[in-house]
């Protein structure tokens, strides 16, 4: 496998200092060779582990410079994933209006590029933005038609993120029960894949357990949560589809 395959397998398994030592062994391979793509996606990784260690001026920092590489490629494709980082950056620093602008701005590459697995994990993340600003029908029609994207096309990979949604969402909603649920059929949706949730969804998550946690107590967690584990996905939406 190549190291976009390797660095991007070991970053969703969790290992962050192997993902450090690949991304640093590529940069210096890929600048003495003076391949941009190659250092373009090295860049981008360092940025996803300062994120996940919550380092957001430091991933900023890193996918600002893997963007001025990919600018100086001309390849509008290398842009793709550092406009992604950013836009997430300013997503989970509280700044969601400019979120929202970036993430319809990564959207519009994206369908210029004939991407459309990465065109519906943007309107995903901007139904996010949609939901902290407290526009949740909007949010709400956006993950729907994110979800049936999802299991209409057989995107395996997504499949823990749109549980991550719900799980949002129902928070939002002030179904704590169901949130609960749902951070089950997401937390065993990540494990079946052997992933663990990108550095935002991770936040989503453990902000959705909170919240749940303190509204129903920690036995009536426990057992929603229960529930959720032995949920597959889409008996999970079909069980409590409204």
């Amino acid at each position: 496998m190549d190291f976009s395959t390797n660095v991007r397998a070991a970053f969703r398994r969790g290992e962050t200092e192997a993902v450090v030592r690949m991304s640093e062994a590529e940069i210096a391979r890929a600048q003495a060779a003076g391949d941009l793509a190659g250092e373009v996606e090295a860049r981008y990784s360092l940025a996803r582990v300062a994120i996940r260690g919550g380092d957001l001026p430091g991933g900023e920092a890193r996918a600002r410079e893997a963007l001025e590489v990919a600018l100086r490629s001309g390849d509008r494709s290398l842009e793709e994933r550092p406009r992604h980082v950013l836009a997430g950056v300013a997503r989970m620093s509280g700044d969601l209006a400019r979120a929202r602008d970036l993430y319809r701005e990564s959207i519009a590459l994206n369908e210029a590029l004939d991407q459309p697995m990465t065109v519906n994990s943007e309107y995903h993340n901007l139904a996010f933005c949609e939901l902290g600003m407290g526009n949740i029908d909007v949010a709400r029609h956006l993950f729907a038609e994110s979800r049936e994207r999802v299991f209409r096309e057989g995107w395996a990979d997504f499949v823990p993120y749109v549980c991550v949604a719900e799980t949002a969402l129902a928070t939002a909603e002030g179904d704590h029960a169901r949130a609960a649920r749902m951070i089950g059929v997401a937390d065993a949706a990540f494990a079946s894949l052997g992933q663990v949730p990108d550095p935002d969804d991770a936040a989503d998550l453990a902000k959705a357990r909170a919240a749940a946690i303190e509204a129903l107590g920690t036995a009536t967690f426990d057992e929603e949560y229960a529930r959720g584990q032995a949920l597959d996905p889409r008996a999970a939406f079909a069980d409590d589809r409204r």
